[in-house]
């Protein structure tokens, strides 16, 4: 008993331990973590160039200048944005305290103003919630800001991601390790593959459904949209949170219940419908598990952590997944829906 209380209180001195290295290095493994993140994305394209007969060169050449034109573009389409922004953000704090203020005298007029406490609300300071949505913008421009290194780390993994299955047979030859490893690598690259067409699908449909109805900037809420789908429920809520704002400040009441309508006819559609139809089960989490991953991943990681929280949660599943002992973890991560049905007493 002793021996097995000591080995508990070093698993979990050594994971502390783990955790806090983690934390203090951030700044050197958040580009790492986006560049594997970028690289298993562009797996299953590289893959299927190699079975239409083009060389490894070739087909890496071809999806970094895919990446470079893609990325390159946006990069410079948000960076225009963020100036864009902070020279209108003047007149958006302008219009919602305006917009403010109507609310109050619309309040007093049919005396709803009683059954609130509306001092509470007169100390809402529009300028620093139109700082937030800038600052959210800029922490988005700041991460374009190392792409250069972040596509130069994924050239690498690209070229070195044919070697490695191989690199794992001669290592460890037909065990247990090399197994579950092709396994791990084979469920990772299944869900994110998955994970980026929804949540690209996603951001295609913000941007044509922002765009038709004027509001300011759709590409990057689009953009906004896709990062933050691969955080189910609580990314898809994050994005449309800034967008709502800005549309109510510019446009008004109208459109924002139209953009409101947007983001729900999409998320229900492609998040609750399509996309549970091509992922099957056996790669969810629970809502909680969620939710608790994007508190604690956004602490040691920051920004990048909270984007690749669920990402980095299914890496854990996944692995918990192959060890028997260690499958009870999964499982209670896991979400209901994962489980088998209860056997029917006769």
């Amino acid at each position: 008993m002793p021996h097995s209380q000591n080995h508990i209180f070093v698993t979990i001195a050594a994971f502390c331990i783990v955790i806090a290295s983690m934390k203090a290095a951030a700044p050197i493994l958040n580009p790492l973590f986006l560049s594997i993140f970028i690289a298993v994305i562009c797996l299953p394209p590289l893959a299927w160039l190699h079975k239409k007969g083009v060389s490894s060169a070739l087909a890496i050449l071809l999806i970094m200048c895919v990446l470079f034109i893609t990325i390159g573009t946006l990069g410079g389409y948000v960076v225009s944005s963020v100036n864009q922004f902070s020279e209108q953000l003047p007149a958006y704090q302008y219009n919602l305290k305006r917009q403010t203020r109507f609310l109050f005298e619309w309040l007093q007029v049919h005396g709803i103003e009683q059954a609130f406490n509306m001092d509470t609300f007169k100390e809402f300071d529009a300028g620093k919630t139109m700082h937030f949505v800038g600052s959210l913008i800029s922490s988005l421009g700041n991460a374009f800001a190392d792409i250069f290194l972040i596509l130069l780390t994924v050239i690498f993994i690209l070229f070195e991601s044919r070697a490695l299955p191989r690199k794992f047979q001669f290592a460890f030859g037909n065990s247990k390790i090399s197994r579950h490893s092709q396994a791990i690598i084979n469920s990772i690259n299944q869900y994110l593959a998955i994970k980026a067409i929804t949540s690209l699908v996603t951001g295609v449909f913000i941007t044509l459904w922002l765009s038709a109805l004027g509001v300011d900037f759709p590409i990057l809420w689009g953009v906004i949209a896709f990062m933050l789908n691969f955080v189910p429920t609580i990314g898809s809520i994050i994005a449309a949170i800034p967008t709502i704002l800005l549309t109510l400040v510019q446009l008004g009441v109208d459109s924002t219940l139209l953009v409101i309508l947007g983001y729900f006819l999409v998320n229900t559609l492609v998040g609750n419908i399509w996309e549970p139809r091509i992922m099957g089960k056996g790669l969810g989490l629970s809502t909680l598990v969620v939710f608790l991953s994007l508190t604690f991943w956004g602490w040691v990681f920051g920004s990048v952590g909270m984007l690749l929280s669920v990402p980095f949660t299914m890496i854990v599943k996944i692995i918990l997944e192959q060890n028997e002992e260690t499958r009870w973890i999964a499982i209670l991560l896991g979400s209901a829906d994962d489980l088998p049905e209860p056997e029917s007493e006769l």
